[in-house]
């Protein structure tokens, strides 16, 4: 059955919209609009709620039309909209749930709420169509954790951060080194002229055993690496900027390569993938490849960061065996993929976030 599904994402500071047409196991982009928000906060040093609220209510009907006409496609021959539920900011969230359910009650549509980290988890079988079940090691600003993927709605999580996610550890040592934001770039573009071998960082949880993370400590040891070199010099160098974003990096990389191979130990599975936006980063990738013997899928860098693309194929596949929702349909701040497992240390009150 060919479908032609639009998918919309708005859970942080990207407003996105997409087009898709074919069956979950041949999926045609027809168009991946995305309007990034980073001019907006750069002079917050990271993403303001309010404001990236705002801008995804304002742009979230152009990019729908950018979407649609890029992909030739007109409303009226879209047989589902799919829309990020959750988890994410929850005024961006609650702007595209809102935008979604007025153009499926409008067009007399169905309607698909999508889990955002399930529409990350899928983008391995979108791009290069890989088997379940499968590892996938989601990287991104807000999450990291392991996941067996055994099918479109059925995820088990092996392990992930007890505290700081990669990309929000990136962003906060981006800010402490005086380099712009977002932070996960201009670490690895500064990290190109520098010595990883310079500063002995540490690598968090490496001496226990499991498939759990840490990244808060390893923020801090940066944080006093630069305050010695004020000390010592009275400021830092370019160079020092680089050793330390270099050595950082490779930290981050050493840890998150230890911490896969025990995971795809425990998993049976027949590859490994990994996604999110802190997959973009090459240096991380080429790490991860040496992992395994297992086909090492990562997917292209545009469709690693958050967009729409992602969003439209999981509310695809939920679509195929049957699964819609209606005009109840709640924006979630929290959503954890695997319901099941035990909350990760530090989620809140509210519950786990992932």
């Amino acid at each position: 059955m060919t479908l032609t599904i639009l998918g919309i994402e708005s859970s942080c500071d990207d407003t996105a919209a997409a087009v898709l047409r074919g069956s979950g196991d041949a999926p045609q982009i027809l168009s991946n609009a995305v309007r990034s928000q980073t001019d907006l906060h750069a002079a917050f040093g990271g993403v303001v709620p309010e404001i990236a609220a705002r801008a995804h209510a304002e742009a979230l009907d152009l990019m729908v039309e950018q979407a649609l006409t890029q992909a030739e496609v007109s409303l009226p021959e879209i047989n589902a909209i799919a829309v990020t539920a959750g988890p994410g900011l929850i005024g961006g969230v609650l702007s595209g749930v809102m935008a979604a359910k007025g153009l499926a009650m409008g067009l007399g549509k169905p309607l698909i709420g999508v889990n955002h980290l399930a529409g990350h988890a899928l983008t391995p079988r979108l791009t290069d169509g890989i088997e379940f079940p499968y590892l996938l090691l989601l990287v991104s600003g807000g999450h990291c954790q392991f996941l067996r993927v055994d099918g479109p709605e059925s995820f088990t999580r092996l392990g992930g951060t007890i505290d700081d996610a990669p990309g929000e550890a990136f962003d906060k040592v981006a800010r402490l080194l005086g380099l712009p934001q977002p932070g996960g770039p201009s670490v690895e573009g500064a990290a190109k002229n520098g010595d990883p071998t310079r500063f002995k960082l540490p690598r968090p949880l490496l001496d226990r055993p499991g498939c759990d993370l840490s990244f808060s400590g390893l923020k801090t040891a940066v944080l006093r690496a630069r305050d010695d070199l004020v000390t010592e010099k009275g400021g830092m160098t370019e160079q020092d900027r680089s050793d330390l974003c270099a050595s950082f990096q490779l930290a981050v990389a050493d840890v998150l390569a230890e911490k896969s191979r025990r995971a795809l130990a425990e998993a049976d599975v027949t590859a490994f993938a990994v996604a999110g936006g802190v997959a973009a980063n090459k240096t991380l990738r080429a790490r991860l490849e040496g992992v395994t013997d297992l086909p090492f899928i990562a997917p292209p860098m545009a469709l690693c960061t958050d967009n729409a693309a992602m969003i439209a194929y999981a509310g695809m596949l939920a679509f195929e065996v049957g699964r819609t929702d209606d005009m109840t349909l709640k924006a979630r701040p929290r959503w954890p993929l695997d319901e099941a497992a035990a909350p990760m240390i530090g989620s809140g009150k509210k519950g786990a976030k992932a």
